[in-house]
C-alpha cells in the first residue's frame, strides 16, 4: 500500500510524490518539513542536499523545489529505491542522484565526491524497529566521520525520546525542536 505526499513550496509546489511503503519506512510529517524548510528558507538556494536514509525522497526533493543545486539519496529497500527513482524523475532528473544500498557504506563515498558543502540530512529508522537497536549509534558515528569542509549544516530527525549529543566530532548542536514523537537537531560544524 501506498500514499501521497506532497511537494509544499518553490518550483514543484502542489506536486505529488508517491510513497514507499510504511512497512519499510517512516514518512516525515509535514509539521516536521515545514520546520525545517523555514529554518533553513534561502540558504538551501544553490547548496547541494543530501538525504542519507532516503525512503520516497521527499526531503531532497523539496529542498530541490526551493533552490538546492542538487539532492543525493541513498536508500537500500529495494521497494522504497524504485519509488525513489519514479519520484526524482517526476521532480527533476538533472538535479537529483540516487544511490541503492546501505547508507552505512555508501555515504562515505559519496561524501566523498561531493566538490561543494551540503545540508545533509539523517532521518534513520527510529531504534524501536527490530534490528535497529543501534541505529543511532551508527548515525552518530557516521557524523563524526565526516570532514566538516564539506558540511554546511548536519540535520537529524530522531525519535524525541532519544537525546543527541550536544557535540559530535566536529560538529556542535545549533538547535533542536520537538513535534510530538519526533524531533529535529541541528548542528553547524
Amino acid at each position: 500500500m501506498s500514499f501521497h505526499l506532497t511537494i509544499s513550496g518553490g518550483r514543484y509546489r502542489g506536486k505529488k510524490l508517491e510513497s514507499a511503503s510504511l512497512m519499510t519506512t517512516r514518512s516525515t510529517k509535514s509539521i516536521i518539513k515545514g520546520s525545517l524548510f523555514d529554518t533553513l528558507q534561502f540558504d538551501i538556494i544553490d547548496q547541494n542536499f543530501v538525504e542519507v536514509f532516503g525512503g520516497s525522497g521527499s526531503m531532497g526533493l523539496e529542498a530541490v523545489s526551493r533552490g538546492a543545486k542538487s539532492a543525493y539519496f541513498i536508500e537500500r529497500d529495494a521497494k522504497a529505491y524504485k519509488v525513489l527513482q519514479r519520484n526524482c524523475q517526476m521532480i527533476d532528473s538533472e538535479r537529483t542522484k540516487t544511490f541503492f544500498g546501505d547508507s552505512f557504506e555508501v555515504y562515505p563515498k559519496l561524501i566523498a565526491q561531493l566538490d561543494a558543502k551540503a545540508y545533509i540530512y539523517f532521518d534513520p529508522p527510529f531504534d524501536i524497529r527490530d534490528g535497529m537497536e543501534d541505529i543511532y549509534e551508527k548515525t552518530l558515528s557516521l557524523i563524526e566521520n565526516t570532514p566538516k569542509e564539506i558540511v554546511a549544516m548536519i540535520i537529524i530527525e530522531h525519535a524525541t525520546k532519544t537525546k543527541m549529543p550536544e557535540i559530535i566530532g566536529n560538529f556542535k548542536q545549533k538547535k533542536s525542536k520537538k513535534f510530538g514523537k519526533s524531533s529535529l537537531t541541528y548542528y553547524l560544524a
